[in-house]
């Protein structure tokens, strides 16, 4: 385990040169009122873990359970589709046919791709979803239940976002990637003020501040969700701790060099977490807000998710990310918020 405080807190990159143009969404009520209004929608519960915080020797520790947002199974279910319900609003008429005629298309390594293509069908679109070789037959089965039409590409995700992106192009299709680099960040904006809808959730359930909200970070997105509305409720006192793997410190390495960097690794068994670059928009944010970056290793990562497993909380070690870095730093005190992402067969 490595942690890095911020040394670039309070202040940001200290240059944005080359970088996507733009700021993140902070428009908490604005996504919360268009989640409403989904006929699924649901908020997911927040549970109180003592028996751990006990083990642990901190004060309180809570969980944001996101592992059945919208039945969907993981957190995911705020993003793609929310973002297709934007664009849905947009184009006005009925709901079910807003989009048809539309085919969108993103890379995914994990349930990005689920929320694609439960928002595409049901708004009335088509979804391709790509998938590096790596991602699991059964991941790419279950998009095919819900309608997407699956490719294989690459061996990571860059690669098979890559593929996206060329074939998109080429058939005129929309790309909905949830990560932002120069020219492109719409899209991923989108998405990433539909994860605001969680943090919002936690603020008004939560019942006292916490004093640690522990994150972990792919491209930067869920970490966004629970970040920045964080900071919108209960303000600079709260520490945002953000956590990857050490097979991809996408935003550990970004934020250690002052600008975004590629940082390639082997394989995560954290395979959501499992991006080797960061989010242009999702950095910017994150450098000047986050107090520290935490990287988890393989093992941590699958004691993490055992150990929730145990206390009656089944996850992935993607899913229990966060936790994983709590492990690596309690403190007597602490009033932890977590986030369990994603479910067991996620």
């Amino acid at each position: 385990m490595h942690i890095l405080n911020n040394p670039l807190r309070g202040r940001g990159l200290p240059s944005e040169e080359g970088m996507a143009e733009g700021e993140i969404s902070l428009d908490m009520a604005g996504a919360r009122a268009l989640y409403a209004r989904c006929p699924v929608a649901m908020e997911t519960p927040l549970v109180a873990l003592d028996g751990l915080a006990s083990d642990l020797g901190i004060a309180a520790l809570h969980a944001k359970d996101e592992r059945q947002r919208m039945g969907l199974g993981s957190f995911k279910a705020l993003g793609a589709a929310y973002a297709l319900a934007k664009e849905a609003v947009a184009a006005g008429g009925d709901p079910e046919t807003a989009l048809a005629g539309r085919t969108y298309v993103s890379a995914s390594a994990g349930n990005h791709g689920i929320s694609l293509a439960a928002g595409a069908k049901l708004f009335g679109a088509r979804a391709v979803v790509y998938l590096s070789n790596t991602v699991p037959e059964s991941f790419a089965e279950r998009l095919r239940g819900m309608g997407a039409d699956v490719r294989r590409a690459g061996e990571d995700y860059a690669q098979s976002l890559t593929a996206a992106m060329t074939d998109g192009e080429a058939h005129g299709w929309h790309l909905l990637s949830d990560t932002s680099w120069p020219g492109y960040t719409q899209p991923p904006r989108d998405i990433m003020e539909g994860y605001l809808t969680m943090g919002g959730e936690a603020g008004e359930q939560m019942p006292e501040p916490p004093t640690h909200v522990f994150l972990q970070a792919g491209v930067g997105g869920m970490a966004i969700g629970g970040a920045a509305s964080a900071r919108l409720v209960w303000g600079d006192a709260v520490k945002l701790v953000v956590v990857e793997p050490e097979a991809a410190p996408a935003l550990y390495a970004s934020v250690e060099a002052g600008k975004p960097v590629l940082a390639p690794g082997p394989v995560s068994c954290m395979g959501r977490l499992d991006c080797k670059e960061p989010s242009h928009l999702a950095l910017k944010y994150l450098a000047r807000e986050a107090d520290a970056y935490l990287l988890v290793s393989e093992d941590e990562g699958r004691a993490a998710a055992e150990r929730l497993g145990a206390a009656g909380m089944a996850t992935t070690p993607s899913g229990a990310g966060g936790f994983a870095g709590l492990l690596g730093m309690p403190e007597a005190g602490m009033r932890a918020l977590i986030y369990v992402s994603e479910g067991p067969d996620a």
